[in-house]
């Protein structure tokens, strides 16, 4: 949707088709794990392009029809329905799936990606309903939050040692832990499934989960079929250069679906999953596919509610060996990450409502900068962030 939208921005008058095996228009997925389930109306698509804008775009909308092979010689892309398009550039947006579960009973667990998955989760959900969310995971702890909202009784089941392991610090992860508890949710940590049966789910000790409902929320695999029938070169994804070209320089891929190497941090290469990088790769992409020549350096950000707790992350944490904590008002703080150098490398935190969205995202712009801050001035909750860039 945003690549429609940035060819014209960008003057470009040709011809512009948008694919897709949703019959929807684009519309925003976030909502789908937060107000689509915990609202009183049935969810509604919140439109990233409508029919409306669509015309005014002059942008062609092939909806329902799945994208299944391409001719990189004769440049032409193939649908489901037979239908065969030809193309000078063409741009793979193609996101992520969810990844499903292995085990016994598996196949009967509900995922979440698209609104009908919302819908059918939210159909589910009333007072009693004994619902089982399997990963402790943003998505998963979301789909929790939504579902004790709407009266269910709640159990998260984790493999790793503590929730969002993989995610946040364990600062971080304590206060969203406790937020669930205090809702009345059942949190269980460490914990293998052995096999998920009619009426409920049996961990590896032999314990018994009732579950009128079982919902999978163990993470997103980038759906590369098209690309891999293609031929184009892999790696965590659809692996592209910089400019989010592929191996192939008349495609290119943007989003979950793809990973590249980011300039900021040492060219390590990454594959994101978050709303704001495939909007601002889509930016950069268009531009590149009409003759641009740019890189792709935005500094990775993330968030998350949970209740009326807003959690957000910039940069990467991950390459921090070590931290300061910037505590601001009412019990929100900031975690500033800094690599060997003292550069900042990443920054995680949490707060009610719009507390730490200022700092979080002046701290963002020093990552951007490579900055290696004054840690007394980070450590400060009083003192000005915009102090440090300007200086």
């Amino acid at each position: 949707a945003r690549a429609a939208i940035g060819f014209r921005e960008n003057g470009y008058e040709g011809p512009v088709t948008l694919v897709s095996d949703e019959s929807l228009l684009p519309y925003d997925r976030p909502p789908l794990s937060k107000a689509a389930l915990s609202g009183d109306a049935e969810p509604e698509p919140v439109y990233l392009l409508d029919a409306d804008m669509m015309r005014s775009l002059n942008v062609t909308f092939m909806g329902g029809a799945a994208a299944v092979a391409i001719d990189r010689a004769a440049k032409i892309l193939t649908l489901s329905s037979g239908q065969a398009l030809s193309y000078e550039k063409l741009l793979i947006a193609t996101g992520a799936a969810p990844r499903k579960l292995t085990l016994a009973g598996g196949e009967s667990a509900l995922d979440l990606r698209n609104l009908g998955d919302a819908i059918r989760i939210r159909n589910s959900f009333s007072a009693g309903v004994n619902v089982v969310i399997i990963g402790g995971g943003f998505i998963g702890l979301e789909l929790a939050a939504s579902a004790v909202k709407r009266g269910c009784l709640v159990t998260v089941i984790e493999a790793q040692p503590r929730i969002l392991m993989r995610g946040v610090p364990s600062e971080i992860s304590d206060v969203i832990m406790a937020r669930h508890l205090k809702a009345g949710n059942t949190i269980l940590t460490g914990s293998a499934i052995s096999h998920i049966e009619a009426d409920s789910v049996v961990l590896a000790d032999g314990r018994r989960i009732a579950a009128d409902i079982v919902i999978a929320g163990i993470g997103a695999a980038p759906r590369v079929e098209l690309a891999a029938q293609a031929g184009l070169e892999l790696d965590n994804g659809i692996a592209c250069d910089t400019g989010m070209r592929t191996s192939d320089p008349n495609i290119y891929a943007v989003g979950d679906c793809c990973s590249f190497p980011h300039p900021i941090f040492g060219g390590v290469r990454l594959r994101l999953e978050a709303w704001r990088n495939a909007s601002d790769q889509a930016v950069i992409a268009v531009e590149n596919m009409l003759g641009g020549d740019r890189q792709y350096e935005s500094v990775p950000w993330f968030w998350s509610d949970q209740f009326e707790l807003t959690l957000q992350i910039a940069g990467m944490p991950g390459l921090g060996v070590s931290t300061v904590l910037r505590p601001l008002k009412d019990g929100a703080f900031i975690l500033c990450h800094l690599d060997t150098a003292g550069t900042l490398v990443g920054a995680s935190g949490i707060g009610q409502g719009n507390t730490i969205a200022r700092d979080v995202r002046l701290l963002e712009m020093l990552i951007g900068k490579r900055m290696k801050p004054d840690t007394a001035i980070l450590a400060d909750g009083a003192s000005q962030l915009k102090a440090l860039l300007k200086a």
